[in-house]
């Protein structure tokens, strides 16, 4: 159907043009109808785009959500940086494996929730535009991690909350934790630091996984045949 109407398209141009004498206008009239529809050389620029930023996703989310995986990565999840030196008491009277415990639920976490950001990708790969496409190229080296964060940051939020909660559940200490922590919160304090672990641990593997991403992005962009295809390699080689 797209083919039989840039088909006709072009052979209604293409009799206008003649009539009037004045053939390079309606040739670039005719180039843009076949871009818009999906045709031409803009319309590979965003396809490569959204191959490069489904790729490095994908292969961001399998890294992270192996066995291990953040801490591999270079993205290892940790306490609340105003909870270090309780862990350290704990750690000096014998108290250290509960400590390694927790920091493992909140590290298995996060491993787990890394599969989730893959069909949430998905969606906004295919809400993006030739606009959209242009100016990831034409950006800097994570150009399109910094698009694919703006668009889908809220939903993995919602997405990793509950999967950190059940994890952090399974220790123990989470009822009481959070006990302590609505009574710190209603503390008539000028300057508290955030202290809530969900949501520090949701941060962090948040941070973690567009790290990641913006890491496989400026490789992509680096060697595009070799880390992507030769569409790629010929967007970013002219880029």
């Amino acid at each position: 159907m797209k083919t039989r109407l840039i088909l006709l398209s072009a052979l209604v141009l293409g009799s206008a043009g003649c009539a009037n004498g004045n053939y390079s206008e309606w040739f670039n009239v005719g180039s843009q109808v076949a871009s818009d529809m999906g045709y031409g050389e803009q319309a590979d620029v965003a396809g490569g785009i959204k191959q490069a930023l489904e790729l490095g996703s994908e292969r961001a989310a399998a890294t992270l959500s192996a066995d291990g995986g953040y801490s591999r990565a270079g993205y290892p999840i940790s306490l609340p940086q105003q909870l270090q030196p309780v862990a350290d008491t704990l750690r000096k009277v014998g108290m250290g494996s509960y400590v390694d415990k927790v920091e493992a639920a909140m590290n298995d976490g996060a491993e787990k929730a890394a599969a989730e950001s893959v069909p949430v990708v998905k969606q906004a790969i295919s809400e993006m535009t030739v606009t959209d496409a242009l100016g990831i190229v034409n950006g800097g080296q994570t150009a399109a991690t910094d698009y694919f964060r703006g668009k889908t940051e809220t939903s993995l939020r919602q997405r990793y909350q509950p999967i950190i909660r059940e994890n952090l559940q399974k220790t123990g200490f989470y009822d009481q934790y959070q006990a302590m922590l609505g009574v710190y919160n209603a503390l008539p304090l000028t300057s508290k630091p955030n202290l809530d672990v969900e949501e520090v641990v949701t941060e962090q593997a948040l941070d973690g996984l567009y790290g990641r991403i913006a890491a496989e992005e400026k490789l992509i962009r680096q060697d595009p045949v070799g880390r992507g295809s030769a569409l790629l390699g010929r967007i970013f080689s002219g880029q």
